[in-house]
């Protein structure tokens, strides 16, 4: 009896734990606190089917409670035999019919928001964004922009925006757990859906399907701002020429002479490029996160150029370009530090 009791204790506190840890991680990376259109309606679906399994937990217990006490064996009846009710049709029908409903009410709204979320008839109404997945990385290029970025993904609060997914190796999944629910993104054929932001924030992203050693770092961020700045950053991003860009300090001008003599830029493109093979860093010095994880920090940045096995094991990163010391690290860091084509920034949200 002790040990039963010692068991149910320790259950019960693995369980409180798991709640209490469940509210814990990257701020805006939750499906319980949507932000989004579609966000939101997997929250419906969610309430949906916790009352709809509530309802039958507590009906199974009501159940099983009546039977034990009324159909106990009791004292003196050892030889009793209750009514038996098999081939009872009524019974029968009534306990294959409700589950069928039961199903139905949890299955119709799913399907009808899956095929809502995923329509794209109305896509060239709206903006239209190319969504590129790699090992570990993220690429958007803006159709009919001349826009392409890495890793921040710039939306305006307030509309529909569709991405156009597709995977560059092997098969990854879109997930903006406040914003909206996940895709699968494939290397063979193109999916659509929509994303909408209700407000302005800073949102993490998140590759859902395992696709290699870095599967859990493959993050990005969606920066949802209004229109009003959207517009003033689409128009910052198309105006920045970076062949005219001149960093304004000596250790920036030879991180950028470094950064072409060390072929970086034979991958790393800055400003749209479609042959670019790595992430676009034409706004690198205003992500919130280098590699997608690391701190804002020089000091991290360093590190991420000198090993960046260490910091993602099995990028694509590795061993394709020659060796460099961290002081000439410390230089082409200093350089991409300085890429700020905009004023509008995550810093700026709701500013």
């Amino acid at each position: 009896m002790r040990s039963a009791f010692g068991k149910m204790k320790t259950a019960f506190l693995l369980a409180v734990t798991a709640l209490i840890l469940a509210g814990c991680g990257k701020e805006n990376l939750t499906a319980l606190v949507p932000k989004g259109v579609g966000a939101q309606k997997s929250m419906d679906l969610i309430i949906l089917t916790t009352a709809v399994m509530t309802l039958v937990f507590l009906i199974v217990i009501i159940l099983f409670v009546v039977v034990l006490v009324r159909y106990r064996r009791k004292k003196g009846q050892e030889d009793y035999i209750p009514e038996q009710v098999e081939g009872n049709k009524t019974l029968e029908i009534v306990w294959t019919v409700i589950p069928i409903i039961l199903v139905l009410v949890m299955a119709v709204p799913t399907v009808v928001y899956t095929f809502e979320l995923a329509d794209d008839s109305k896509a060239k109404d709206h903006i239209n964004i190319d969504v590129k997945g790699n090992q570990y990385w993220w690429h958007f290029d803006y159709k009919g922009e001349k826009i392409q970025t890495s890793q921040d993904l710039y939306i305006p609060t307030g509309e529909k925006v569709y991405v156009h997914l597709l995977s560059n190796d092997v098969t990854h999944s879109f997930w903006i757990p406040s914003i909206s629910g996940k895709l699968d993104v494939n290397p063979e054929n193109e999916n659509t859906m929509y994303i909408e932001a209700n407000e302005e924030g800073v949102y993490w992203g998140k590759c859902a399907e395992f696709c290699g050693p870095s599967h859990s770092l493959m993050d990005f961020k969606v920066v949802a701002v209004s229109p009003d700045k959207y517009k003033q950053w689409v128009k910052d991003m198309q105006n920045f020429d970076p062949k005219k860009f001149k960093p304004d300090t000596q250790v920036a001008q030879e991180g950028q002479k470094l950064f072409e003599e060390k072929s970086c830029i034979a991958c790393h493109a800055i400003g749209p490029s479609p042959v670019a093979t790595g992430p676009n860093l034409t706004d690198f010095g205003n992500r919130e996160k280098y590699a997608g994880i690391l701190e804002p920090t020089k000091e991290n940045l360093v590190k991420w150029i000198v090993d960046p096995e260490k910091e993602k094991p099995g990028n694509k990163m590795t061993g394709k370009y020659p060796k460099v010391t961290e002081e000439e690290a410390g230089k082409i860091a200093e350089y991409l530090m300085q890429l700020k084509p905009s004023s509008v920034t995550p810093e700026t949200v709701s500013k």
